[in-house]
């Protein structure tokens, strides 16, 4: 799994056909693209990951506190195109990303884990919708982690 991870400290949404079909007031915008070799693991570490993440400012204004710390959100949005190639040509490629209901199944499975596990205030978009998706990257902080690379 592969995650692009952006904080707001305001309101976020994600829009499919004009209707808002999620929102957050403040937390971490996170994409999250499925590769075919990733499963329940993958799930877990990345979901513990995010949830202790600290990118958020304390009182003295160091990135110290977690999306929990501050009592937010999360915005997930599927986005296969995180393993898009560009090695050959000019038009991407998306062999890497896992098949359609495959890469849904797991990121249902994301969902609901963060949600039971962390006790995570979670909202989404529309998994292979047209979506279209709008927020302040706070700082900006933009953070990516692949599950196949812990760094």
């Amino acid at each position: 799994m592969r995650a692009v991870i952006q904080r707001t400290n305001s309101e976020a949404t994600v829009k499919v056909n004009n209707n808002v079909v999620g929102s957050i007031n403040k937390g971490l915008i996170v994409y999250l693209g499925v590769e075919e070799t990733d499963d329940r693991e993958d799930i877990v570490w990345l979901s513990n990951k995010l949830s202790a993440l600290r990118i958020f400012n304390d009182s003295e204004g160091k990135m110290n506190l977690s999306v929990k710390d501050i009592s937010g959100s999360i915005l997930l949005i599927s986005q296969f195109t995180l393993f898009a190639s560009t090695k050959k040509g000019n038009r991407p490629s998306f062999i890497r990303s896992a098949k359609p209901d495959y890469a849904n199944r797991l990121y249902d499975d994301f969902v609901t884990y963060i949600r039971e596990t962390h006790k995570q205030t979670i909202a989404t978009g529309v998994f292979a919708a047209d979506m279209k998706v709008s927020y302040i990257n706070d700082g900006p902080v933009t953070i990516i982690i692949d599950t196949k690379n812990k760094e």
